[in-house]
Parts: C-alpha cells; sequence; structure tokens
C-alpha cells in the first residue's frame, strides 16, 4: 500500500451517529519535507472546520512483534509542535498491533510493565486504547474497538469541545472583517439604488 501523501476526508455513521475521520499523512515522520508536513498539519485543521474533536496519535504498542523503535515522548513533543500546546488536552493515543502482546494483554499490564511509555503519555494526560489490527480479528471485537474509541472521543468532545487552532482563529477574523466590507459596500449600492 502506497504511504498516504495528502489529508483526505472521510464520513461514515457508527452506532447512528455520523463521524467524519481525517487521514493524514506521517506527520511526524521524514517522508514529507517540513513544508509539506507544515502544509498538511493546517491542511487536516481546515478539512475538520469548526475543529477537531480528538487527534488520535496512532503507533505500534511497544513489545509487538512489529515494533519499530519508537520515543513516544518524541511523538507527543511534535504532534504538540506541529499543532501548538493547546493540542494537549485532545490527544488520544492508540497503540495498534495489541494482539502480538499476547492473549492477555491490558492497557494496565502495558503501562506497567513499560514506565518509559507511562511517562511519556503522561504528556497528553490521555489512557491510551489498544487495538488488535490483525486480518482476521472477529468482526465483534472490531466494532466493541470501534465504540470505545468512539466513546473516547465524544467523552472528550463533552468535556472541551473542539479543538481551535490559531489558523482557525485567524480564519474566522479575516472572514468577518471581508464580511463586514462586503456589507458595508452593498449597504452603500442598496442606498443609492
Amino acid at each position: 500500500m502506497d504511504p498516504l501523501m495528502e489529508s483526505t476526508k472521510r464520513r461514515m455513521v457508527i452506532d447512528g451517529r455520523e463521524v467524519t475521520v481525517i487521514d493524514t499523512p506521517d506527520l511526524l515522520g521524514t517522508s514529507l519535507g517540513d513544508s509539506k508536513r507544515a502544509r498538511e498539519a493546517l491542511r487536516s485543521l481546515q478539512l475538520t472546520s469548526p475543529g477537531p474533536h480528538a487527534f488520535l496519535l496512532v503507533m505500534r504498542a511497544e513489545g509487538s512483534s512489529m515494533e519499530i523503535d519508537q520515543d513516544v515522548a518524541q511523538e507527543i513533543r511534535a504532534t504538540l509542535e506541529l499543532f501548538g500546546d493547546g493540542a494537549m488536552g485532545y490527544i488520544i493515543p492508540v497503540l495498534t498491533h495489541a494482539d502480538h502482546l499476547g492473549r492477555k494483554h491490558s492497557v494496565d499490564k502495558l503501562l506497567d510493565a513499560d514506565t518509559s511509555l507511562k511517562k511519556a503519555l503522561s504528556l497528553c494526560d490521555q489512557r491510551p486504547e489498544l487495538v488488535d489490527n490483525r486480518p482476521d480479528c472477529p468482526p465483534e471485537a472490531q466494532t466493541e474497538m470501534r465504540r470505545q474509541l468512539l466513546g473516547r472521543v465524544i467523552e472528550m468532545d463533552t468535556l472541551r469541545g473542539h479543538f481551535v487552532h490559531e489558523l482557525q482563529r485567524r480564519e474566522d477574523r479575516i472572514r468577518e472583517e471581508l464580511l463586514d466590507d462586503m456589507a458595508s459596500a452593498l449597504a452603500r449600492k442598496v442606498g443609492h439604488m
């Protein structure tokens, strides 16, 4: 599968609720140049207007046989650098390949076994979600994982509302100024009729 090079917006209905997901290229990796990464980060925010309810930071679970040497703390810091410190309370770490951790895997066991992961995740003050993404994962398990993750996003939305980036605030100000200017011009035009 070719790597994603541009942010894409998808809508779906899960349990009767319309959900919009913005899938981004690897904004934290090196596959995109700095300007392309910055542009795609901002473009992904525009696609979520008025703003995202959560940032799902997807990483492979430490200890899985598919393990990639990642510094989770660095991933979280890089996300904050891209989107600003205000994004901190909106990051939900999603750890994939949980199926490779063994039969009795759980978030608590993973965090107890890996104190550096626990410390890194404390940066975003959110409990991670474990995802079993093997192709033969039973449909009921997939449905339950989706429900659980969606529940976390809904809870975050209820507590915090959506995230608003400085770019979005500027866009709103410019849009309002433009609307005021156009309304004034139109009012003058209508007044001369």
